[in-house]
């Protein structure tokens, strides 16, 4: 395994060193902003940095100089807002594929619409020109106010991301890739089950991360950092440059090989690759991270002086066996909300209690020094350890069957069923399915189980303790980002270069 990463890095590193200027793109050799690309990055600058989530830009999905109109849609948390903004912007897509289609038949449309709409393609547009153009009418919600909430949140570890990135050879400036994947939130979650900070996919996470129903590290930053720079590592050995590269971590590498071998350049491929899934995203993938990385370094021009979050001091404390998330916050006198803040990779099915924390998990706690340097043993006694993880139950879907039918056979609720194995919100199964049966811990009052008592073990201040003994939310969590966890819990140990 280290002779493949080292064998990798010696690669990347030697293609970085060969990178020429070429004629025509920007001052960077790493990241140039080829002038095929130009527009879309303007495009891109003016989603993050001018358009809020309650505007919708009507564009031509290929030529991204041409704005159609800017609509206005209603704000993410209103009731019912998804279904509202939704029909608005397919009344717009359906209007200007009318006008456009109307233009198509007949170029020289005098209504005063037609005319302004033909005037964006320039005098030598024709009726094929506006045919094309019709079936290309699309909505991009602006972003404005994401990127700016992704920027306070990135403030909290991109100096330990960029670091990374540098300790495996790679260029810093890749930990912005983040304001396009995910706006720095660890919580998101794609329709492909992308995951994290990162958008792993589960397959590919599994082959850097621990992913499975207890450990999920593509929601970790720090340990989905590592996986990140690994797989870009690897797609710049393969690809031979970042533009190529970085469209890969959303195309994939074999897909943006197959596109080198019939096109070569990064520009040749942007402006005739016809793959078919290179499709806008894959395409404009590139062009929004030269975008965000714009926006970000200047975010004072864009936005005005922000306080972003900065990291929180924490220590690790390895477990030695098997430990209840609920023993474990009673005898640290750590409210669960802290613990799991700092731990943001921990699974509902062990935050429940349907499951022990693994031996070998590495726990973050925030820095204290009465529990600073403590070896792992002194700070938790033998009788706190399980001697083995508790066993699953398996049950296969039949004909008939339904999540509340299931849980009723079993005696578990249904809410515990849907976490163990990730149900939709629906609790949908499919025939034939394999289900995790889970155990129901056993409850304990937040009396019994959070006392406010003070002792030198505990790595939370006092007042938070009886914060969270009264069941208030204890003030330490204003100070914490979920996104700062360090966790290091792996089946193999990653080794920067």
């Amino acid at each position: 395994m280290i002779f493949k990463w080292l064998s990798i890095w010696i690669a990347v590193a030697a293609l970085m060193l060969t990178v020429p200027v070429l004629p025509g793109h920007t001052a960077d050799p790493l990241f140039p902003e080829y002038p095929e690309i130009t527009a879309n990055v303007a495009f891109w600058t003016d989603i993050y940095a001018t358009y809020p989530t309650t505007r919708a830009v009507v564009h031509d999905s290929l030529r991204l100089n041409i704005v159609y109109d800017v609509i206005d849609l209603e704000p993410v948390d209103h009731p019912g807002s998804r279904k509202v903004n939704r029909r608005r912007m397919k009344a717009a897509r359906l209007k200007y594929g009318r006008i456009l289609k109307r233009l198509a038949a007949d170029p020289q449309a005098k209504d005063t619409e037609s005319e302004r709409v033909a005037g964006l393609f320039g005098p030598r547009a024709t009726a094929r020109t506006f045919d094309h153009a019709r079936h290309r009418v699309r909505c991009q919600i602006g972003q404005r106010d994401r990127f700016r909430s992704g920027l306070i949140r990135s403030g909290a570890y991109f100096d330990q991301m960029r670091a990374i990135f540098q300790a495996y050879g790679l260029p810093g400036d890749l930990a912005y890739l983040p304001h396009v994947e995910s706006s720095f939130d660890t919580r998101v979650t794609s329709k492909s089950g992308a995951a994290g900070m990162w958008q792993f996919t589960r397959s590919t996470g599994r082959r850097f991360l621990t992913v499975d129903h207890m450990i999920d590290e593509r929601r970790d930053p720090i340990a989905a950092t590592h996986a990140a720079a690994q797989l870009l590592m690897e797609n710049y050995a393969k690809l031979g440059s970042w533009p190529l590269a970085i469209t890969a971590y959303n195309h994939g590498a074999a897909g943006m090989q197959r596109a080198k071998a019939a096109h070569g350049s990064y520009p040749a491929i942007f402006s005739s690759y016809q793959g078919r899934t290179f499709k806008f995203a894959s395409r404009n993938f590139y062009s929004e991270f030269l975008a965000a990385r714009q926006v970000a370094v200047n975010y004072p021009h864009y936005f005005g002086q922000l306080t972003l979050k900065t990291p929180v001091p924490l220590q690790t404390l390895p477990l030695d066996g098997y430990v209840a998330w609920a023993d474990l916050c009673r005898h640290l006198e750590c409210h669960p909300q802290v613990l799991q803040a700092l731990n943001p990779a921990l699974m509902p099915p062990v935050l429940s209690g349907q499951k022990y924390l693994p031996r070998g998990y590495v726990l973050n706690l925030p820095r204290q020094n009465p529990f600073e340097g403590a070896e792992p043993m002194a700070v938790l006694p033998l009788d706190l350890f399980k001697p083995a993880q508790r066993a699953s139950r398996y049950y296969t879907v039949r004909d008939g069957d339904t999540a509340g039918k299931i849980a009723r056979m079993h005696r578990v609720r249904v809410a515990d069923l849907v976490l163990a194995n990730n149900l939709d919100h629906r609790a949908t199964v499919y025939l034939r399915q394999r289900l995790r049966i889970p155990h129901l811990p056993t409850r304990t009052s937040d009396k019994k189980r959070f006392p406010a008592s003070s002792s030198s073990s505990s790595v939370v201040e006092n007042a938070a303790v009886k914060s969270s003994a009264a069941g208030k939310r204890p003030a330490i969590l204003d100070t914490i980002p979920v996104e700062c966890g360090d966790m290091r819990y792996r089946r193999s140990p990653i080794s920067p270069i």
